[in-house]
């Protein structure tokens, strides 16, 4: 987007107006509410990161205005993973609480496209077998598919178990 009116007018709902995203971009404002920050980012489609930490240099500390010491020290590569709950980034946590909360949202996050995989799976499985060569009803591809099929449902049925004993409510 090329001006502070085409963002605004991107974001539905007019939340946002042009004056103060131009204030934002002018750093007469600072403090934003989360919703502000979440149109911003869904309208420029680039993750929420890419607008609090600069991910161009990853390992430069953050500079965000208000942060407790907690945040101290944490480079915006290490931030980046905070967020997005990565076991793979080099932030890693540093309580039971926080460990538990991390292994959780990358169940759910596990679960969710296992979950969409079983059913993209079901739908080939279920033309495979109606193509089938009525000679050859069990061909390899058919069976293979299968296969992925019950593993996608077998490990997202773990994952749901584990996180329902964890207090989670799936659909």
């Amino acid at each position: 987007m090329r001006t502070a009116r085409e963002l605004a007018e991107s974001i539905e709902g007019g939340t946002l107006t042009e004056a103060i995203i131009e204030n934002i971009e002018a750093g007469r404002k600072v403090v934003l509410d989360v919703s502000q920050l979440l149109n911003i980012a869904m309208a420029l489609r680039v993750p929420l990161s890419y607008l609090l930490a600069p991910l161009g240099e990853p390992d430069r500390p953050l500079d965000l205005p208000n942060l407790s010491k907690a945040f101290a020290g944490m480079t915006a590569i290490e931030f980046d993973s905070w967020l997005a709950s990565s076991k793979d980034g080099r932030y890693q946590p540093e309580s039971l609480e926080e460990r538990n909360a991390t292994s959780e949202l990358q169940a759910l996050r596990e679960w969710s496209t296992l979950t969409r995989e079983a059913a993209r799976l079901q739908v080939m499985y279920d033309l495979e077998k109606a193509t089938a060569y009525e000679n050859e009803p069990h061909t390899a591809l058919l069976l293979s598919t299968e296969a992925r099929l019950l593993d996608a449902r077998r490990e997202s049925d773990r994952l749901a178990a584990y996180l329902k004993s964890a207090g989670w409510h799936l659909g």
